[in-house]
Parts: structure tokens; sequence; C-alpha cells
């Protein structure tokens, strides 16, 4: 098959500082599409256990993330788990430390502010030490500028930063990012890719739909 072995664990020359990282995910609720890699000069290979915090099995929520992203050193998704009630006048969590403090606590509170499954598009481009809140979609084609804070959804091909992050500006016109995001090309067999991938580097829509039809 052209191109590199996306079961790779270390495909730049066996060096550990990065992984594809769908080869060191072990738990079912992360979910890492295909070429999509997590450089750390230290712990690549403990992403899930390093990066993706307060993600409790108890929860279910999942972690989602496509294809041929880049995910920068110490970028961070926080789950579902790190909520803490907020409806009463205290957000202490009384109840995990003492079954007297527990007695009379409904479990079903913590739900009430869970905000569902965080997912990452395709080409994300996830900058370092950014932090991803828990149920956040990030579109295909997007770019998270490095220790951006991001609390609500990215469109696709938009370039986000800060904290909050927000949108600095979008990559390309809504119609060139309309066709991009149907043309999809990393879903592409392996040998296609690899066919055109001055397309797919460049910047000629119309050499890119050529290459979509062939």
């Amino acid at each position: 098959m052209p191109g590199p072995d996306p079961d790779n664990r270390h495909p730049l020359k066996g060096e550990s500082h990065t992984v594809f990282l769908k080869t060191v995910i072990t738990k079912p609720t992360i979910v890492v599409g295909d070429y999509t890699y997590y450089h750390d000069p230290d712990h690549a290979a403990d992403f899930e256990n390093r990066n993706v915090l307060y993600h409790f099995d108890f929860v279910g929520d999942r972690l989602v993330i496509g294809r041929f992203c880049a995910l920068a050193t110490g970028c961070r998704f926080i789950m579902n788990g790190a909520n803490h009630v907020t409806s009463g006048f205290s957000t202490y969590p009384f109840n995990i430390f003492s079954e007297d403090w527990a007695e009379g606590f409904d479990p079903a509170t913590y739900a009430d502010g869970y905000r569902g499954d965080t997912h990452v598009g395709n080409d994300v481009w996830i900058g370092r030490d950014a932090t991803i809140l828990p149920g956040v979609s990030i579109g295909d084609g997007a770019i998270v500028g490095a220790c951006s804070v991001v609390a609500g959804d990215v469109p696709a091909y938009a370039v986000v930063a800060g904290n909050p992050a927000r949108v600095v500006r979008f990559r390309y016109p809504p119609e060139i990012t309309e066709k991009l995001v149907e043309i999809a090309w990393w879903n592409w067999p392996a040998e296609r890719i690899t066919k055109h991938l001055d397309a797919i580097r460049g910047a000629d829509l119309d050499r890119l739909k050529h290459a979509a039809h062939e």
C-alpha cells in the first residue's frame, strides 16, 4: 500500500516522540481515524491517560477524532467527568469523600451539566497546549491556536485562538469550504491520496475536484 502504514505506532523512523494515535488507544470510548498523529517529546504513547482528562467509564461520553489530524504537544481534552453540580449553593463534591456526605445526594444531578460527546473532524490542526472542553465539535480543516481554550463549536476551516477561543479568520470563502467538505479527500483510498498529493497540498480547487472524480 502506498504511503505510510496507518498501523505503525512510530511512523517517523521509529522515533518515540510521534505516534499514529489510534495505535496507542485502548479505550472504546476514544475513536481515532487513520494517520492522525500526536507529538510529544516525552509521553506520546500515553495520550489517553495524560491528555484525555476526567474521562470516566460511568459517564460514557466519547472522544471522536477524524483522520489526518495533527495534535501538538500538551493539547488536552477535558471530558464530562470534570463536571461539578452547580444547581445548589456549593459546587464542592462532598459525596465522593464520605458515605455520610453522600447520603441524600442524587448522582443524576451530575448529568444535568453533561454536554455530550466531543468531536474533532478531519485534517484538523490543534496547537500546543490547547484545551478542548466537553461536548465541543471542531469542523473539518480547522486550526486551533496554541494555548487556546475551546469552549464552543468551531466551524469547518476556521482558525480559532484565545481564551475563550474565537474565530480569527476563515481559511477560505464559504463556497470553497463547502466544496472541500464535500470532496472530503481524507476519505479517499490511500492510493488516490498518494497519486494526488500535489492537489491536496496545493490551492487549486479545480485540480482537486478533478482528482475527486478520477
